[in-house]
């Protein structure tokens, strides 16, 4: 089990906003994460989960699916020029990678993941059914996308969310660098996004061209 969260209303690394600590964020999560906690990764934690694990498996999470819905103001944008990162959004299914956590590492884990996802608020944490590669069903915490979050877009077409991916410039680079690493580690995982491939492709014909504010 985790051990206790900063309390509400604390500040600093890896505190939630809103004043959401460890027994409110995860309370409804919890239960369902037992015996064995399985984090699910659709993104960067597929090839750098930062945290210890005693298996990692290919899996499939029902309900949820990958897409770049998140507006980042920080790391790959700016308020004025946001650029777009991944999330999970309601709706279909999602390959990834399931990490099992042994019961040692569970708190150390969780923290870590806490502090790298929750610091903006905009996700969520949720058990997710799961299904691994080797036909076991599991439910693993999973991170997905709030949609009432103001950071949280829902892109009309491949175009309007290439424009985003162009235009984003953060501390960490650019959004466009960001997709390129994305996409190319979902190939060398074996994982085919069509829709990620289709916005890059287009994202890459924009690249050299002035982009306009697309509309809200």
């Amino acid at each position: 089990m985790p051990k206790p969260a900063p309390a509400a209303g604390q500040t600093g690394p890896g505190v939630p906003t809103q004043g959401q600590g460890w027994p409110d964020g995860l309370r409804h999560v919890l239960p369902k994460l037992q015996p064995e906690l399985w984090v699910f990764g659709y993104g960067s934690l597929m090839w750098d989960p930062g945290f210890a694990h005693a298996e990692a498996l290919h899996a499939r999470v029902y309900g949820y699916h990958r897409a770049l819905c998140l507006l980042s103001v920080r790391n790959r944008g700016t308020p004025e020029r946001p650029g777009l990162v991944l999330a999970m959004d309601r709706g279909g299914s999602c390959h990834g990678v399931a990490f099992r956590v042994p019961a040692a590492r569970q708190a150390a884990a969780l923290d870590y993941l806490w502090e790298r996802e929750m610091y903006t608020g905009a996700y969520r944490p949720v058990g997710a059914t799961t299904r691994l590669a080797d036909g076991r069903r599991v439910t693993a915490l999973a991170f997905v996308a709030r949609p009432d979050h103001a950071q949280y877009c829902r892109t009309a077409s491949a175009e309007h969310a290439a424009r985003l991916v162009v235009q984003g410039h953060g501390s960490y680079g650019r959004s466009l660098d960001y997709l390129r690493h994305v996409v190319r580690h979902l190939d060398a995982l074996g994982i085919d996004d069509g829709p990620l491939h289709r916005v890059l492709a287009c994202a890459e014909s924009l690249d050299d061209c002035p982009v306009a504010m697309p509309p809200p």
